[in-house]
């Protein structure tokens, strides 16, 4: 489904424009600080659950909806940043700072997210570069994101090519599901809540809205502040 996708938008490069589109049908849609604030918050609820609350869903479902709004989130300042180098380091350094205290809070081995983006911006610069190579950077991309550890693995990455590509028609929409169903078939359910989340992609409308200074030192910030509290519960 997902091969598809990506060789029906190859061949259609000169036709359609390459950016997804964020204007929403009402000009009072949300906004990317709007977005920013909905990411942050449904992944705060989703680590308190897992941290303090492992034995109640509810948090976790909530906190399916977060990562796929930080990978739109990344695709558009891709696509609209000035210098996407300075945008890596941003993400690369938060990434190294927040490692340690990412391991210590989940008790994990693997990457955190920061490392995953990182990686997606990898690969939708090198798609815009290299258009006719869309197919193996995708490909690579995945197989590079497992064979690292990280948070999402290939589901990550996937869902960074699809959100790229987005566009509010039928065939999207049956790309984004078939992916999310054929995740659940081979991985479980757990990502299915996010089959929801492109009616917020939906609902933007392309305007920044409000500065958020603190959004890129929220993810070390909390993560700090989880391990402190479990320290102190200890």
């Amino acid at each position: 489904m997902v091969c598809s996708l990506a060789l029906w938008y190859t061949e259609r490069a000169d036709a359609e424009p390459t950016v997804p589109p964020m204007q929403s049908p009402s000009p009072r849609g949300l906004t990317s600080y709007h977005i920013k604030l909905l990411a942050a918050l449904t992944m705060l609820i989703d680590h308190v659950g897992l941290v303090f609350f492992p034995e109640m869903t509810g948090f976790r479902i909530i906190g399916r909806i977060s990562f796929p709004l930080f990978v739109w989130l990344l695709v558009q300042g891709e696509a609209h940043t000035r210098d996407v180098g300075r945008y890596g380091l941003r993400l690369a350094a938060l990434g190294i700072v927040s490692q340690p205290i990412y391991q210590l809070t989940f008790n994990t081995t693997g990457l955190n997210i920061l490392f995953e983006l990182l990686l997606g911006l990898g690969c939708l610069r090198l798609a815009r570069r290299v258009p006719q190579l869309q197919l193996p950077i995708w490909l690579c991309g995945a197989a590079l994101s497992e064979l690292l550890n990280m948070g999402y693995g290939s589901y990550g990455i996937g869902l960074v090519f699809l959100t790229r590509y987005f566009r509010p028609k039928l065939l999207w929409m049956v790309a984004w599901i078939g992916f999310h169903l054929a995740w659940a078939w081979f991985v479980g359910p757990f990502q299915l809540p996010a089959i929801a989340v492109p009616l917020l992609f939906w609902l933007a409308n392309g305007e920044r809205g409000a500065k958020a200074r603190w959004f890129y030192a929220f993810y070390p910030g909390h993560l700090a502040l989880l391990w402190l509290i479990q320290r102190a519960g200890a």
